[in-house]
């Protein structure tokens, strides 16, 4: 974490408007993550229609899948407010 932290200072510092570009950044993974999460149902509605007899294995890919984005959503999220935060 301490490379993250170190590295994240040196974009703050470097940039006079880095406050400003790490909200931008933080609403664009929010933003990001919606759209993915929403291709994911809309994927997997079609995936049942097509076969219900898969629907709890295509509900518990989509389920893990959904997860893993917003891991990843809320990590950029955090990685974003702790530029603003210093």
């Amino acid at each position: 974490m301490t490379t993250l932290m170190v590295l994240l200072q040196a974009v703050a510092d470097y940039l006079p408007m880095g406050y400003g570009l790490a909200g931008i950044g933080a609403g664009l993974a929010a933003i990001g993550a919606g759209l993915g999460i929403g291709n994911i149902g809309k994927n997997a509605m079609e995936a049942i229609a097509r076969q219900p007899d898969a629907v709890n294995d295509i509900r518990s890919n989509m389920i893990i899948a959904a997860a893993l984005v917003e891991a990843v959503s809320l990590f950029a999220v955090v990685a974003c407010l702790l530029v603003i935060l210093k």
